[in-house]
């Protein structure tokens, strides 16, 4: 075989994978969208479900700027929409994270119906507190909200950084920075003279 004919038969061989990756047809996980701020709760046949009329189209815990972490023992604000379709006025009375911390509720939430509510404006009304470890985002928590009508509802809840569409959000009380490079002088090249 001639050189030219090898870089052809080499580039096809290594050219599969990344054309079997294209095959993957609708089922690719480039087809998939991806929102790290909805919560994979209440979802049935392939769209969001309720149970006893209350609807979380969107769940996230605010995590630290990105490359930063939020410290062992800190607290990071809780954003849920909920909406209420029941028929009755329902009450977002508590919010349990299990081994993750405590939620504190700064008041019982009040959910009309058919009204959106959002649990984190203008100001978080659910924060995570006394977090057992460090958290830089991607990772998820189980909370368990208990209602006064529709019982409790659990759903895993991810963190996501702060960058992005989030880095408009205010950050979390007590994230450490990301590290930033300290900058090294550079040399001016002349030497000063005393006089």
């Amino acid at each position: 075989m001639t050189s030219r004919r090898w870089i052809v038969v080499a580039a096809a061989f290594l050219a599969a994978p990344v054309l079997a990756g294209c095959g993957a047809g609708f089922d690719a996980t480039t087809n998939k969208p991806y929102a790290p701020n909805e919560a994979q709760v209440l979802i049935e046949n392939g769209r969001y479900g309720s149970k006893s009329g209350i609807h979380i189209p969107q769940a996230f815990i605010l995590g630290p700027d990105s490359g930063a972490q939020l410290p062992w023992r800190g607290s990071a604000p809780i954003y849920l929409n909920i909406l209420n379709t029941s028929g009755t006025p329902d009450t977002l009375q508590a919010v349990n994270a299990g081994d993750m911390g405590q939620v504190k509720v700064a008041t019982p939430i009040q959910l009309p119906s058919n009204q959106l509510v959002n649990t984190g404006k203008p100001n978080p009304q659910l924060m995570l507190e006394a977090i057992p470890k460090s958290l830089r985002g991607g990772e998820t928590v189980k909370l368990d909200l208990q209602f006064a009508n529709a019982g409790t509802i659990s759903l895993n809840v991810p963190v996501v950084t702060r960058s992005r569409e989030f880095a408009t959000y205010p950050p979390a009380p007590g994230a450490t920075p990301a590290a930033t490079p300290t900058p090294t002088p550079s040399p001016t090249g002349e030497a000063e003279e005393e006089h």
